[in-house]
């Protein structure tokens, strides 16, 4: 039956890309608003499509910046369908067919680890959206875990967005499956993505039932301890700052039996 619906959504899916896809290509959105917009309208259209529930606790902040931790793709298709917003992500994404043209023509803020110029560049692009009034987002754990740990912070988007003196509000997100997917299916292994090559984990994770994601942000943004705080400080108090979300949540996750 997974496998039913995973060809069905599959199916499904590609309409949404040939749709907006080709509103995309036609309309060529000319403000970072419109192509935000056009990417809220996107992913709000394919979560609901798709079946997912999403819970948000608290608000979505209207500026500024949002951490958060990472735990799948499926964040970003989550965080752009609850709000237009503009993300920063690694350049490498660039090259994945479709999906980097895509994050290219929407504005994403790219970020070239190593490269001279980079965290400058990184800092401009999300100094831009913040003029044109839209919040960014970005995952400072740098890569996607199962949930099991929160890995430590990396400082250099942070250090960019406290340059820019944006307001940084943390949130945390939780994944669980509601319903039963079958022995040994989890979101831990399902949802969360690791190593699996991402058209086979994507495939499993369009045959889940009852994907439930649980966003929740902070009720206002980090005060960090000092104005002329070290970067790598920085990075420990935004963590702490987005952990201090997490341990109501873990419960839900258990009471729900889907991690």
């Amino acid at each position: 039956m997974a496998v039913v619906r995973s060809l069905f959504r599959c199916i499904k899916l590609l309409g949404y890309f040939l749709r907006y896809g080709l509103e995309l290509l036609l309309v060529r959105p000319e403000s970072r608003q419109a192509r935000a917009d056009w990417l809220h309208r996107f992913c709000a259209a394919a979560v609901a499509g798709l079946g997912v529930e999403l819970t948000v606790e608290g608000n979505f902040p209207e500026h500024g910046a949002i951490i958060a931790n990472h735990l799948s793709y499926v964040d970003i298709v989550i965080f752009a369908a609850m709000h237009p917003c503009v993300f920063c992500s690694k350049v490498e994404i660039v090259q994945w067919p479709v999906i980097g043209w895509m994050t290219k023509m929407v504005g994403t803020v790219f970020v070239e680890r190593g490269r001279g110029g980079s965290a400058i560049r990184a800092k401009s692009g999300m100094q831009a959206a913040a003029d044109a009034g839209l919040p960014v987002v970005f995952f400072p754990e740098g890569t996607t875990t199962n949930g099991d740990e929160t890995l430590p912070f990396r400082s250099g988007l942070l250090a960019q967005a406290m340059d820019a003196k944006l307001p940084i509000t943390p949130a945390f997100v939780v994944y669980r499956l509601d319903r039963d997917n079958g022995p040994g299916v989890t979101a831990r292994d399902y949802i969360c993505w690791d190593v699996t090559p991402m058209p086979v984990h994507a495939f499993r994770f369009l045959g889940l039932t009852g994907v439930h994601a649980t966003v929740r942000f902070a009720d206002a943004p980090i005060v960090f301890s000092s104005e002329r705080i070290h970067r790598k400080v920085a990075a420990v108090e935004a963590r702490d700052a987005m952990l201090a979300l997490k341990p109501e949540l873990r419960e839900e996750v258990e009471a729900g039996g889907g991690s």
